[in-house]
């Protein structure tokens, strides 16, 4: 008999998405579907998705929810994207705004809103009475608590389980108690340190990994990572408290829309067995997009990325003179901290010839950094799991990781004993191990041409593909529901 699986998630690429939850919520469950699983995805309804897919949308049905002192519309849909079913949460009061999330209070309110909705909505409504809820992140963390008090206790959705997947812990769903328990309609005794509060305040995501059968992370690494005190956000001893139900289940990418030898973005074709020539076209068309010198034997540095401290710009920025001062070309593309936009545009200003600080969101662009770059910086001060890293190995282009979360798990660092590698990897949040790392690495390009060579092969040559993680979630929700019975 085939699992039943309702993917819950507050993003969907390439529906609505701002990052690596998308990524995974338009992947993962295409991957499940390939493995037998019936999977199926919710989600809200945005305003972008209203205008970009109305043909597509069929419209299921509507309800009212009560929801604190008011009584909201609740509009349900449908699509299928790449095979896979979705359902949308339609509200415009909550979902018909530009962005997908606006600000943390209102969040609060319109994740409230949508965890109800999507309850109300499972079995009858949408024709799908799921075995298993599978829960992304704090936007969905509440769901194992309203499902038994508002469901299960009534006889409801009895046999219905929850997964809770944590792709970032620094991100938990904290609100005041009276608000929350007003909205979520909860009686006082989940009002208590072993439900939904964490310190006395109602915790989206610790109420997910409390009440959830199961909790995943991104990576193995980040999975052993937040059980410290450093990593764990303040849930670490809650964390090890469940231990024994946590599992760390690495990304993916997809290899079919990330391939070099059918990217339609990029200048030309290449593969792991002739590459040199297809990348050699790809640096220097990106040279010549973004006005750099035509260098070929001149090594080019990029980072793709959101300028968040998070992704240890702090660290590249105290040492990007220095390294800038060494035959290199750099590329920085993304948008975020606006303190970090206009210091990257002032080392373009101080560097102009070998360096471009590309203050955008541009996916096309990003293909072409990725096919036409030679090294791929990612010094993150922590990361879950990270997809940049194993995009830029599918293009060939080498990383240089700290070697921390899924980042660890991913990219095998050059040993030039064994003469083996994938990237280069440091230890520790230090802006000099970075330079060190990258000076090496820009070495090795220069001067270890076979060397290079064999770890562009490596790199290219390793498996990203969804389909470990969709074997190991698949073994994972048979456990649970076996354990149910």
């Amino acid at each position: 008999m085939r699992v039943k699986v309702l993917f819950v998630s507050s993003e969907m690429s390439p529906l609505a998405s701002t990052g690596g939850l998308g990524d995974v919520t338009g992947s993962l469950p295409e991957a499940l579907r390939r493995e037998g699983v019936d999977v199926r995805v919710i989600m809200p309804l945005y305003k972008r998705i209203k205008q970009s897919c109305a043909s597509q949308l069929r419209f299921l049905r509507w309800s009212m929810i009560r929801l604190g002192w008011r009584t909201m519309y609740s509009g349900l849909f449908m699509m299928e994207v790449n095979g896979v079913p979705v359902y949308l949460i339609d509200n415009d009061f909550y979902f018909g705004h530009d962005s997908i999330y606006i600000d943390y209070s209102f969040d609060i309110e319109r994740f409230s809103f949508f965890q109800r909705a999507v309850l109300e909505a499972m079995g009858e409504p949408m024709g799908f009475d799921p075995d298993i809820i599978h829960l992304n992140d704090w936007q969905t963390g509440m769901i194992p608590i309203l499902l038994e008090a508002h469901y299960q206790s009534h006889g409801y959705h009895r046999q219905t389980r929850c997964l809770i997947t944590l792709h970032n812990l620094k991100y938990q769903g904290i609100h005041g108690r009276e608000v929350v328990q007003d909205l979520m309609d909860l009686p006082d005794s989940y009002m208590s340190e072993t439900a939904a509060l964490k310190d006395g305040v109602p915790n989206f995501l610790k109420a997910g990994i409390a009440w959830s059968s199961r909790v995943t992370t991104v990576s193995p690494t980040y999975a052993r990572e937040i059980m410290s005190e450093y990593f764990g956000e303040g849930l670490d001893e809650l964390l090890k408290a469940h231990q024994w139900k946590v599992k760390g289940i690495l990304n993916g990418i997809d290899v079919d829309l990330y391939n070099p030898a059918r990217d339609p973005e990029i200048a030309a074709a290449y593969s792991p067995k002739a590459w040199i020539r297809g990348k050699g076209t790809c640096k220097k068309a990106l040279q010549e997009e973004l006005d750099l010198p035509k260098l070929p034997k001149t090594p080019l540095f990029s980072m793709v990325t959101r300028l968040d401290s998070q992704k240890g710009i702090d660290l590249l920025l105290h040492v990007i003179d220095e390294l800038l001062a060494e035959d290199v070309q750099i590329v920085v593309l993304g948008t975020g901290d606006p303190s970090y936009e206009k210091r990257l545009q002032d080392v373009q200003g101080r560097h102009p010839v070998n360096m471009r600080s590309m203050i955008q969101f541009d996916r096309h662009l990003a293909r072409r950094i990725y096919a036409g770059s030679d090294i791929f910086m990612m010094p993150s001060i922590f990361e879950p799991c990270g997809l940049s890293q194993m995009i830029a190995m599918r293009y060939g282009t080498l990383p240089i990781v700290r070697q921390t979360g899924g980042l660890a798990d991913t990219v095998k660092p050059w040993n030039k004993f064994e003469q083996t590698g994938t990237g280069f990897g440091f230890l520790n949040i230090n802006a000099h191990e970075l330079l060190y790392t990258a000076k090496e690495a820009a070495a090795l390009y220069r001067n270890e041409k076979a060397s290079w060579s064999k770890m562009v092969v490596s790199a290219m040559q390793g498996d990203y593909s969804w389909n470990r993680s969709a074997e190991e979630y698949k073994t994972l929700y048979r456990e649970i529901l076996d354990e149910a019975r």
